[in-house]
C-alpha cells in the first residue's frame, strides 16, 4: 500500500498519528486536517448487443489485470461525475460514444488498486443500439470484441467480473433472447 503523506497539504505542518473514528490516521496538529485514505473511484460502461446476446470487453494492456479481458473503464477525473467518466472511458478505450442519459447503473465492485489500497468501480450498462462510432482498441486496450456468455468461462477475465458481464447480457438482451430467430414456439 502506498504511504500516507508526511506533511499537511493545506499548511505544510508535519502530520502526526492520532486515533480518530476507531483508526490510526495522519492528523495535522496545526489546522486539524485529517488524512482519509479512501478508495480511488473508477467507472466503466458495458455495451450489450442482442444478436447474438453478447457483451463488449477490452483486453487490458496495462495494470490492473494486464492481458485479461474486462470492461472499458478507468479512473474518474476530479471534476467529473461517474456517468460522464464512464462515457469518456468507453470512447477512449473502444472508439464508441454514448450519451450519459443512455447508460444505467448495473453494479459496483471494490477491487485491489494498482498502487495499493482499493478502487471502487461503478459499472454501467447500455445497449449497442445506443452507441455510435467505429469499434477500435484505444488507450489501455490491446484489443476489443464482443463475447457471448458461453465464451466467458474459457476466457481470461479480470477476476470477479464474470457474473457482472453475464448480468449485463441478461439485463439488456434478456434471458429469453434467442437472437434473430426469436424464441422457439
Amino acid at each position: 500500500m502506498t504511504s500516507a503523506p508526511a506533511y499537511c497539504p493545506h499548511c505544510g505542518t508535519v502530520l502526526v498519528e492520532r486515533q480518530r473514528e476507531g483508526r490510526s490516521r495522519r492528523f495535522c496538529p496545526e489546522c486539524e486536517w485529517v488524512v482519509y485514505r479512501n478508495p480511488d473511484p473508477a467507472a466503466g460502461v458495458l455495451v450489450v448487443r442482442d444478436d447474438p446476446p453478447s457483451v463488449l470487453l477490452v483486453k487490458r494492456s496495462s495494470p490492473p489485470a494486464t492481458g485479461a479481458w474486462s470492461l472499458p473503464a478507468g479512473y474518474l477525473e476530479w471534476d467529473e461525475p461517474a456517468p460522464q467518466g464512464a462515457v469518456r472511458e468507453l470512447r477512449e478505450e473502444t472508439g464508441l460514444s454514448v450519451d450519459a442519459e443512455d447508460i444505467s447503473l448495473l453494479a459496483t465492485r471494490l477491487r485491489p488498486g494498482a498502487n495499493g489500497g482499493y478502487t471502487l468501480v461503478v459499472v454501467y450498462v447500455t445497449s449497442a443500439d445506443a452507441v455510435s462510432g467505429t469499434l477500435a482498441a484505444g488507450s489501455d486496450a490491446a484489443a476489443v470484441r464482443y463475447f457471448e456468455s458461453t465464451e466467458l468461462e474459457s476466457t481470461t477475465l479480470e477476476p470477479d467480473y464474470r457474473a457482472v458481464f453475464e448480468e449485463a447480457i441478461e439485463t439488456v438482451a434478456g434471458p429469453d433472447d434467442q437472437g434473430a430467430g426469436g424464441s422457439p414456439s
